[in-house]
C-alpha cells in the first residue's frame, strides 16, 4: 500500500454519522478528510462554526477539520480538487434527492460510499459488508455501464439493525448449513436515532416498541446481501424468511438482536455451530483491511454476555458479538448478538467498504 494518503469528501459532514467519520478516519492510514459538505445553510462556515454544540463525539473536534470551509452539497464545483472519493452520511427527507445527489457525484467521477438507504434498493448499487458479499463489487462495473459512469459509482453500506446477525447466519450458510428461517427480536440503542434522537422522557424507564422502517429494513435488506450478481445488477435471495421486531431501548450505543433460527436439511450441533463461529475469517481479515477485526465473531460461553455496555467496543467495535446459543423448543436454535451500531453499523462499516475498494483497486 502506498504511504500518501487518499483524499477524501464527507457529505453530511455536520450529522452525527458524519462526526463519526471524523472521529475513525483520524488517524487511518489510508485516508485523509479534505473536503467537507452539508446542507446550504451550513455552506461558507468553517466546519466549527457550523456544528457547534452539535458535536456529540468523546474527543473535541480535531484541528484539520475545525477550520475546513463546508460546502453545499449540491456545489461540486467549488469541492477540493484533489478527492478522490467521497463518504455520504446525508440523512435527507427526501430520499429520491438523496439518490440524485449521489448519482450527481459518480457521474462527476467521483466514487461515493453511502450510509443512506436511499440506495440500497438500487438493483445495480451493491450493498456491501465486507466479510459476507464482497464479491457483489462485481456489479460495480455493470452500474458503470449502464450509467455512463467512467470512474464514478455508488456503493452502500446496510441498515445497522442487521449488522449484528448476518455474519454469523453466512458464517453457517458457508459452511452447508443452511438456515431457511430467521425470527429477530432487535434492541436498539438511542443513538440509532440521530441527534437529537429520542426525547428522554419518551425512553428513560422505557422501551418503544416502534422504529419506523427499522422491520421493513430487517426483513428485506438480506435477501439483497445474499443475493447473487446478475446481468443487470443483484437478483436477490428467496430462499430465507425472515420476521421482525425491532425495539428501541435506553441503551446509548450496540444493537443487540435475539435471534430464533431454523436450518433447512442438516442441523449442527451446539458445538459445531460455536466452532464455525470461532474460525469464520474472510476476505477483510486476509488483506488485513486497517478497521477490519480480526475475529470477526466472538463467543462468549457466559450465560449474561454479549452486554453492549461491556462488548460493543470488541476489535474497534467491529466484531459481533454472539452469547446464549441454545436448542429452541420451535426452531432449531437461538442466540443473542451485539454489534457496536454507530461504528460497525455506521461510519466503520462504510470505512471498511473503502478500505475493500482501495485493496481491489476500485480507486485507481
Amino acid at each position: 500500500m502506498s504511504l500518501k494518503k487518499i483524499k477524501v469528501g464527507l457529505l453530511g459532514a455536520t450529522g452525527v454519522v458524519g462526526q463519526n467519520y471524523i472521529k475513525l478516519l483520524m488517524r487511518h492510514p489510508w485516508f485523509q478528510i479534505v473536503d467537507v459538505a452539508a446542507s446550504p445553510r451550513s455552506a461558507g462556515m468553517k466546519y466549527a462554526e457550523a456544528v457547534k454544540e452539535k458535536w456529540q463525539m468523546s474527543m473535541e473536534i480535531p484541528k484539520e477539520i475545525e477550520h475546513l470551509i463546508v460546502r453545499d452539497v449540491q456545489d461540486l464545483d467549488s469541492m477540493n480538487k484533489e478527492v478522490n472519493f467521497v463518504f455520504s452520511a446525508m440523512d435527507l427527507p427526501n430520499k429520491e434527492e438523496t439518490k440524485s445527489i449521489e448519482f450527481k457525484y459518480a457521474e462527476h467521477n467521483i466514487p461515493v460510499i453511502s450510509n443512506s438507504s436511499a440506495n440500497r434498493w438500487t438493483p445495480d448499487v451493491p450493498m456491501i459488508i465486507p466479510e459476507v458479499n464482497y464479491s457483489h463489487l462485481d456489479v460495480i462495473p455493470i452500474q458503470q455501464k449502464s450509467r455512463g459512469f467512467s470512474k464514478g459509482f455508488v456503493t452502500v453500506k446496510p441498515n445497522c439493525s442487521i449488522q449484528s446477525y448476518m455474519t454469523p447466519i453466512f458464517a453457517l450458510n458457508k459452511s452447508g448449513f443452511k438456515v431457511e428461517k430467521l425470527i429477530i427480536t432487535t434492541l436498539q440503542a438511542v443513538s440509532g436515532a440521530g441527534y437529537p434522537g429520542v426525547p428522554s422522557l419518551d425512553i428513560v424507564d422505557n422501551i418503544i416498541p416502534y422504529i419506523n422502517g427499522e422491520e421493513k429494513k430487517s426483513e428485506q435488506e438480506p435477501l439483497k446481501i445474499f443475493g447473487k450478481v446478475g446481468k443487470t445488477g443483484i437478483i436477490n435471495d428467496d430462499s430465507l424468511q425472515i420476521s421482525a421486531t425491532c425495539t428501541r431501548v435506553p441503551v446509548s450505543d450496540g444493537h443487540t438482536a435475539v435471534v430464533n433460527m431454523k436450518f433447512k436439511d442438516e442441523v449442527p450441533s451446539k458445538e459445531k455451530i460455536i466452532n464455525i463461529w470461532k474460525e469464520f475469517t474472510s476476505l477483510p481479515q486476509e488483506l488485513k483491511l486497517p478497521l477490519a477485526p480480526k475475529q470477526p465473531i466472538i463467543y462468549y460461553e457466559s450465560e449474561i454476555r454479549p452486554q453492549p455496555k461491556k462488548d460493543r467496543e470488541n476489535d474497534k467495535g467491529m466484531a459481533v458479538t454472539i452469547g446464549r446459543l441454545r436448542e429452541d423448543n420451535i426452531f432449531d436454535y437461538k442466540f443473542v448478538a451485539l454489534s457496536h451500531n454507530t461504528i460497525r453499523g455506521a461510519a466503520g462499516g462504510a470505512i471498511l467498504i473503502a478500505e475493500l475498494l482501495k485493496a481491489r483497486n476500485f480507486f485507481d
